[in-house]
């Protein structure tokens, strides 16, 4: 097995501009939807930004880091609560589609339905709060996990799925040719203005800046910690 893709992989900071064809493009986008995701919901949304003018402006809520002012290509990657609904019906759609019961697809529909009130927080976190009294008085019995409530658990989990999404991208993108950055310095609350985007159902996670690297950058040495400072194994 070839992990070429996952050892050579580096945080480009500077790109020559060299085109990403529309190909490629679907290539890469299509590994990072393939990605794992908590109950297949994919609660995220990845904005391809190629055109000169909007890349940037995108660049500029970046802070003008290097990266994002020399990329082809500027990814967006938000986690998006408003997805799972959209998410749900889709893919109760490709049920029908196949060769799966009406009975089967039913019982999607009402396990998803159930999945989305229970992520409700309600007006001012009303629902969260008393589901979490609910849950924090059988969990002294009972051994469960404790789901997503409030709009900060919501975001937590969905920033999980859209960090393997962008994993995903950023290896793939790799194995194709093209390097990648991942940035986390931006203007958040800017950003998703500029997206069109509600503040209360999305959340920009990072911008991966994409291209490839410039013939004359030259990064410094890869270290990682050894792994018997990372692993404990039980």
């Amino acid at each position: 097995m070839n992990l070429d893709a996952i050892f050579y992989r580096r945080a480009v900071k500077c790109f020559d501009g060299a085109e990403i064809s529309d190909g490629l493009r679907e290539q890469i986008l299509r590994a990072a939807s393939y990605a794992p995701s908590s109950f297949n919901l994919q609660p995220y949304k990845l904005y391809w930004v190629s055109s000169a003018t909007k890349r940037m402006e995108v660049a500029r809520l970046c802070l003008n880091q290097k990266p994002a002012q020399t990329a082809s290509a500027l990814i967006v990657a938000v986690a998006d609560l408003r997805s799972l609904a959209i998410t749900s019906k889709l893919q109760a759609e490709c049920m029908r589609a196949g060769d799966f019961s009406e009975q089967k697809v039913r019982d999607y529909e009402r396990t998803a339905r159930i999945g989305r009130i229970l992520f409700q927080p309600g007006p001012l976190g009303i629902f969260a709060a008393i589901k979490w009294i609910i849950f924090r008085v059988f969990n002294i019995w009972k051994v469960f996990g404790m789901p997503p409530l409030f709009r900060h658990d919501l975001m937590k989990w969905a920033t999980k799925s859209t960090s393997l999404a962008c994993q995903n991208l950023m290896i793939a993108s790799e194995a194709l040719g093209m390097n990648t950055c991942p940035m986390e310095g931006f203007d958040g609350r800017r950003l998703l203005r500029y997206l069109g985007l509600s503040g209360r159902q999305h959340e920009v996670v990072m911008v991966i800046a994409m291209g490839r690297k410039a013939a004359d950058y030259s990064g410094g040495p890869q270290w990682r910690r050894p792994l018997d400072k990372t692993v404990i194994i039980l």
